[in-house]
């Protein structure tokens, strides 16, 4: 049977790593034989867990094992053949040998083949729970769009791509001077394309895998997070719970006692904005987490009588769909009257408003430039059409 997948990320610095960490330790202290995998290219999971991880599987407590992936190692593996390729063809072109290296690496290559790790130890048949330290949010969401595009040159590129170079190698060779690329690089390009593809058939698996957003109580980084969650489901990802992290205790005292109240406002825009999400808090410990004390205390706040392993949510609660050249925003509201919806659309905000709550969805910055145009409620279902300004 395929391994619980969970994938923790979130804004840097909100703890991401440390919650990672204590759910890996519930997880195989319930018996689980547990991976906690970091692909965050600024790893910090071994000094966590008080334990020094290598690039792969490392004993790290009963039943626990780490990793922490190093991406150089990984772009060698599976973009080495084009890497060779592309760097011959600048340095031929009058670019030097560092530079034309630096150049053969696209903008977030590195972190997209640490997470092919994630498939290959989910692929392993050695795990019971996998838990995955992403890196932030920006490159996570960046990571999870890549499958589709290796899904297009899989479909429009490959099928004729030897048969076009046969022809056309020779006459690009002397007309430009240019290497062509061998079979080696487009098996390489089409390994690739597979395993991304393999990927996303993980991490869309909404039986076993969930994603879990990690933020602190503060209003830019709940910001940040609610976009990512609305983009999780446009890209048809599962979003199981929020956690937020280093929330003030009641008694803080009256030196922070004005932070206590903000962080108690904040935590109701996060229940709302949210729901039906479970939200799970964990106080401002007064020590640092690292270790297995201070990761078992942080794992009890978080879950105490819930399995961590468990998918905590089943269904997606928001869509986006593209609908005759405009957007639809789909939002489940069970237990509402039609009367009882209202809406209003503050710059990135759209706000849901049903009987006496409130929730703040952020809109996606491609809709920044769109006004909503018709809604209906209707089977617990709202809704929500937008087009585009002329």
């Amino acid at each position: 049977m395929a391994p619980r997948t969970i994938l923790y990320t979130g804004k840097g610095g909100v703890g991401k790593t440390s919650v990672a960490a204590a759910t890996a330790r519930r997880c195989a202290a319930g018996g689980s034989r547990t991976l906690v995998l970091s692909t965050d290219p600024a790893h910090s999971l071994s000094d966590s867990l008080g334990v020094a991880l290598g690039s792969d599987p490392t004993p790290a407590g009963q039943g626990l094992w780490g990793q922490e992936v190093r991406a150089q190692q990984e772009m060698t593996r599976h973009w080495g053949g084009v890497q060779e390729w592309l760097g011959g063809l600048l340095v031929e072109r009058g670019i030097d040998r560092i530079s034309a290296e630096e150049l053969t690496v696209p903008p977030g290559m590195d972190e997209l083949f640490s997470l092919l790790r994630l498939q290959e130890q989910h692929a392993s048949g050695e795990w019971d729970v996998i838990v995955v330290d992403c890196a932030p949010t920006g490159e996570t969401l960046r990571l999870l769009s890549f499958p589709e595009i290796a899904q297009w040159w899989l479909d429009k590129v490959f099928p004729a791509e030897r048969q076009v170079l046969a022809a056309a190698g020779p006459l690009v060779r002397a007309m430009l001077d240019i290497p062509v690329p061998t079979p080696a690089v487009l098996d390489d390009i089409r390994r690739l394309s597979e395993n991304l593809i393999a990927m996303n058939r993980v991490l869309r698996d909404r039986e076993r895998t969930s994603l879990r957003l990690v933020m602190n109580p503060d209003r830019m980084v709940i910001g940040e997070a609610m976009r990512t969650f609305t983009y999780l489901n446009l890209y048809g990802f599962l979003t199981d719970a929020v956690v937020v992290n280093k929330v003030f205790p009641d008694e803080v005292g009256a030196y922070f006692s004005g932070w206590r109240r903000m962080q108690a406002e904040h935590l109701e825009l996060v229940r709302s904005g949210f729901a039906p999400l479970p939200v799970l808090c964990a106080p401002y410990f007064e020590q640092e987490v690292v270790g297995e004390k201070m990761l078992d205390r942080l794992a009890e706040a978080l879950f105490a009588e819930r399995d961590p392993a468990a998918l905590l949510q089943t269904a997606i609660t928001q869509s986006l769909q593209d609908d005759d050249g405009g957007v639809v925003l789909r939002l489940t509201l069970p237990f509402t009257a039609k009367e009882d919806v209202s809406l209003k659309q503050v710059g990135e905000e759209l706000i849901v408003t049903v009987g006496g709550q409130r929730r703040t969805i952020m809109l996606p910055s491609s809709l920044t430039d769109c006004r909503p145009s018709a809604a209906r409620f209707e089977d617990g279902q709202l809704e929500v059409s937008f087009q585009r300004d002329e």
